[in-house]
């Protein structure tokens, strides 16, 4: 009988090292399945590793589970550990574990066949018991390809005598052997790939590589992960480097989101947030829940006091952080969270999700969407009682994020608008501060039924509007809009309440008395020839005169459904798309304006004509439209002063 030397405290046996040679075929189709799996189904190659040690911690469950079932078997869970080792020398990786292990039998079974999951059929053995093995397609080992091109399995089971070594160079097929093994568990060994001018296999022997992708992957595997660690420290009143080796573990491995809330500091929420998320500045809130049920899942979510650098940008990918049973499975899971809610930060842990063959690949399945309904629940709360209890923090918020919310009614035709409608803010003419539609419903005048607004650029710029003043004078409440999407979500949004929403610069504000209005409807039938004249003038809807100013001569309106705000807004974005709204030139009939403008009609109409145009301009340049021909109306302006 010859031997020879695999690995440290592993030896081969048998008649002939030929023997060891002999191929199997991979039970499932063909090598092009192999192939697929390694170069198709996972995306990002550093993966390999977050499989095989989840892999290593589903066989630790196994054996821990059986010593709770079995009065024989006397096991801690103290006892347990993965092991991971790095050579740079012969460029290979090592993960080892003191798991169950697997006999010849279940080498052929679950590394022989691919797809052929032990993980899986030992959850449907104990589905009734309380088990939490990550596995389930038993796909995940054969990303190991990805960066190897030889791989070596030697597993000795749980009460077994002998050991078997599982080696495998691909979609050729692999070999099984007896071997000698001490421990109970299992060593998987990768012999990584040459580095390629695309492609840096080397790194994966490399410590600090190794040692980061346990820390982002399988931070919160609940075993530990140790490594051998390199530190180098000067000797004293020496330049020369002394370099010692320590066994460190790397994994936190209690999450969290795991712990209780009364275990938790409000420092520790903050410390996480601002180390996991590189923020500089705590969170304004945490939301941390824990839901059991049909879908159960940790959640634990923040959010941010101000935006990231690039909130607003094109690329900017929302999500949180999705695990299963404490392993990362994705960084960004968009699925997770309404565009509108797309501010917050965190992640979801949960057992229920189902996977497509790759963890990566995330199935759009019921649980999922369970999952993001219960979420956009859990937020939206949080957001109403930060409203109520801690106003300065939502007003805080709310100045950063608030236009999320306002995209939120608008997009989507407005099927969220229920969702969002009462943690919409603005500013209020009267109170001169932020409020919310329910606090300006609730403090409407007697007989109100609309709701009045303004838009403008800022506040100082709309309070400066002449349609203001006749409605502050009535003691009217005006809501301010300076975001760009203010009006478009109102106008999705309809009403509040059953109030129906107003722009005092478009619509029929309808606070005059009924003898005001048959007065005014009087006056601007009787000067109809006038206004025709002037129409003509500036081409324009219309001409009328109105009561709703107090001071100002003039102000500039609209007809229909696009109003001047929105005519700006749409104009300014960089598309060819160009709009215009039904202009209409409203003269308030009690300004001195007036007599003059009758006496030309009846004097000078060409005079009257060059009024209405210096008039028309005023009333856009008080709206922030541009003049089309600014020469002239200054030309116009030099002559009339000069009279």
């Amino acid at each position: 009988m010859t031997s020879a030397k695999i690995s440290d405290n592993i030896i081969l046996v048998g008649e002939k090292e030929a023997n060891y040679m002999k191929k199997k075929q991979f039970k499932a189709e063909s090598k092009r399945l192999l192939d697929l799996m390694i170069n198709s189904i996972y995306t990002n190659k550093e993966i390999f590793l977050r499989e095989l040690i989840s892999n290593a911690s589903d066989a630790i469950d196994k054996l821990y589970y059986l010593s709770l079932t079995d009065r024989k078997v006397k096991l801690e869970k103290d006892d347990f550990y993965i092991k991971v080792e790095v050579d740079k020398d012969k460029n290979t990786l090592t993960v080892r574990d003191n798991g169950i292990g697997m006999n010849e039998e279940e080498l052929e079974e679950n590394l022989g066949t691919i797809a052929q999951s032990g993980t899986l059929l030992f959850k449907e053995e104990n589905k009734n018991k309380e088990t939490e093995c990550i596995g389930q397609f038993g796909v995940g080992f054969y990303s190991a390809f990805m960066v190897s091109d030889k791989i070596e399995v030697v597993s000795k089971k749980f009460g077994d005598k002998k050991a078997h070594i599982w080696t495998s160079s691909g979609a050729d097929g692999y070999t099984i052997d007896e071997c000698d093994k001490d421990e109970t568990g299992t060593v998987i060994t990768l012999h990584l790939k040459k580095d390629t001018d695309e492609e840096n296999y080397s790194k994966y022997a490399d410590e600090f590589t190794i040692e980061s992708l346990i820390k982002k992957y399988s931070d919160y595997i609940k075993y530990p992960i140790k490594m051998d660690l390199t530190h180098e420290h000067k000797k004293e009143d020496s330049d020369e480097v002394e370099r010692h080796t320590e066994e460190e573990v790397i994994n936190s491995m209690i999450p969290l989101w795991k712990k209780s809330k009364s275990e938790i500091k409000e420092d520790e929420y903050n410390a996480f947030y601002m180390d996991k998320f590189y923020d500089y500045e705590k969170p304004l809130s945490v939301i941390h829940t824990s839901v059991e049920g049909k879908c159960s899942y940790n959640a634990l979510m923040y959010i941010p006091s101000k935006a990231p650098y690039d909130f607003y940008a094109k690329d900017y990918e929302k999500g949180l952080e999705l695990y299963s049973n404490g392993v990362l499975i994705m960084e960004k899971c968009g699925d997770l969270l309404p565009d509108y809610f797309s501010f917050v930060k965190g992640l979801v842990d949960t057992p229920d999700v189902s996977l497509n063959i790759s963890r990566e690949i995330l199935q759009q399945d019921t649980q999922v969407k369970t999952i993001a309904k219960s979420i956009e629940s859990k937020i939206k709360k949080e957001l109403e009682e930060m409203l109520q209890e801690r106003r300065e923090d939502y007003e805080t918020f709310f100045k950063t994020f608030g236009i999320n919310l306002k995209f939120g009614i608008y997009n989507g035709f407005g099927q969220n608008k229920d969702v969002l409608k009462d943690l919409l803010m603005f500013y209020s003419s009267k109170e001169k501060k932020l409020v919310t539609l329910k606090e300006y419903v609730e403090r409407m005048k007697e007989g109100q039924d609309k709701i009045y607004y303004a838009c403008g650029e800022t506040t100082d710029k709309i309070d400066l509007l002449p349609q203001t003043d006749k409605l502050k004078e009535e003691d009217y409440e005006i809501l301010y809009f300076t975001d760009y999407v203010d009006e478009f979500a109102i106008q999705i949004l309809q009403e509040y309440e059953g109030k129906k929403f107003a722009n005092i610069a478009s619509e029929n504000l309808d606070i005059d008395s009924k003898e005001e209005k048959e007065e005014l409807e009087k006056a601007n039938k009787d000067n109809k020839d006038m206004f025709e004249v002037m129409k003509k003038a500036i081409n324009i809807k219309d001409v009328r005169f109105t009561k709703k100013l107090k001071n100002h001569p003039v102000c500039l309106t609209s007809e229909g459904n696009v109003s001047v705000e929105m005519e700006k807004v749409i104009n300014a974005m960089p598309t060819d798309e160009t709009i215009t709204a039904e202009k209409v030139l409203e003269i308030n009939e009690n300004h001195p304006i007036v007599e003059k403008l009758q006496k030309l009609y009846k004097e000078d109409k060409d005079e009257l004509e060059k009024y209405t145009k210096i008039l028309y301009s005023q009333a856009r340049l008080i709206e922030g439209l541009p003049i089309d021909n600014p020469t002239e109306i200054s030309n116009l302006i030099c002559e009339l002063i000069s009279k």
